[in-house]
């Protein structure tokens, strides 16, 4: 591991479905959900330093929107290291943009990792040993390495990789050529997907030597990276937007796949919160609480001066955060997004946001 591995995070996202805690200002990223008293950036950041070697390697690419967020929670951030998006145009120009600032500075031979900023990962040290067994392979083979996690339930909210054919070991880690890519699939899908045993769950990590990265690009999304080289950051007004997986991932001859154990999830909204720090109890109870026949519920509330009395209630989801309260069954989390929309198409609405 002579050569640096340049850890990127990338931390644009707005995290909506964490409504109201997550707010325009203060975006998933920026909060701690798992009373660590870190935030989600800066517990991304503490697990790719060990990657990076120190601060100086350690990349991020975030939204003008909250840049100066990330300054704050990062402030051992060497300020080069930081990309600002004018504007966000999903994962596929922020990846090319990344790729291109860090070629120039290392050249094409460097090993680049994508991280998003706000996931939960549960065991360091086999996260450190999958992400070393993808580097070595992403260093002795032209790909784009992707990991992969191993499903344990049918889930319809995470895209799916197919492995295909096997290769060599990496480390102890089996690698695999990816067959195909697959979007949020129905629950019967999913359930034969995972029968199958050859699927695992996309991460949305990925693993690369810039050059290998950049040349894929030019073959199959030239509308992307051709006005990033020629414009930088300039270009973004004209770049349309688009996932790395629709823009490179799907059309690839070059992903490959390593499945990884390490404890992972997404924290895609409220009911994540549950998978990852419930345990046995009959709640999750991230407030002061005092519940009456209530089961399966979830309560958050910013206020320790505050007390949140449920009565009767059962697989609901209760938010209380500053001047906005959320209440939501569990199965219609999804629609939060939905609500947003409404509170952004009301004037009078729009201070909650």
């Amino acid at each position: 591991m002579n050569k640096p591995l340049i850890p990127v995070i990338l931390a644009g996202g707005k995290g909506e479905r964490f409504w109201p805690l997550s707010r325009k200002q203060r975006p998933k990223q920026f909060l701690c959900l798992d009373g660590s008293g870190k935030s989600l950036l800066q517990a991304t950041a503490d697990r790719l330093l060990p990657l990076a070697g120190d601060w100086d390697k350690l990349w991020v690419i975030t939204s003008d929107r909250i840049a100066d967020g990330v300054k704050e929670q990062l402030p051992l951030l060497p300020t080069e290291n930081l990309l600002v998006e004018p504007e966000g145009r999903d994962t596929a120009p922020a990846v090319a943009w990344t790729t291109l600032e860090i070629s120039q500075r290392y050249g094409e031979e460097t090993a680049i990792a994508f991280f998003p900023a706000d996931h939960w990962i549960g065991d360091r040290q086999t996260f450190e040993k999958t992400i070393y067994a993808a580097t070595e392979l992403a260093r002795s083979t032209e790909a784009i390495v992707t990991l992969g996690i191993t499903p344990n339930y049918a889930s319809t909210g995470y895209g799916y990789i197919e492995q295909g054919e096997g290769i060599n070991n990496y480390g102890d880690l089996s690698a695999y050529k990816v067959s195909r890519f697959t979007e949020k699939p129905d629950r019967t899908t999913a359930e034969s997907f995972i029968s199958t045993g050859r699927y695992s769950w996309n991460s949305g990590m990925f693993i690369f030597r810039a050059g290998v990265f950049l040349e894929e690009l030019m073959r199959y999304a030239p509308q992307i990276i051709t006005p990033l080289k020629e414009k930088g950051s300039q270009a973004y007004s004209e770049l349309e937007k688009k996932s790395i997986d629709y823009a490179l991932m799907e059309k690839t001859q070059l992903a490959y796949v390593i499945p990884a154990d390490f404890d992972w999830d997404d924290l895609g909204d409220w009911n994540a919160l549950e998978r990852v720090l419930q345990g046995d109890k009959d709640n999750l109870e991230l407030a002061n609480h005092v519940g009456k026949d209530t089961k399966g519920t979830i309560i958050y509330g910013s206020d320790e001066g505050e007390v949140i009395v449920t009565i009767g209630l059962e697989d609901v989801v209760i938010v209380r955060d500053g001047n906005a309260t959320l209440i939501v069954k569990k199965d219609r989390t999804q629609e939060i997004k939905q609500v947003l929309k409404l509170l952004q198409a009301d004037p009078k609405q729009q201070k909650f946001l």
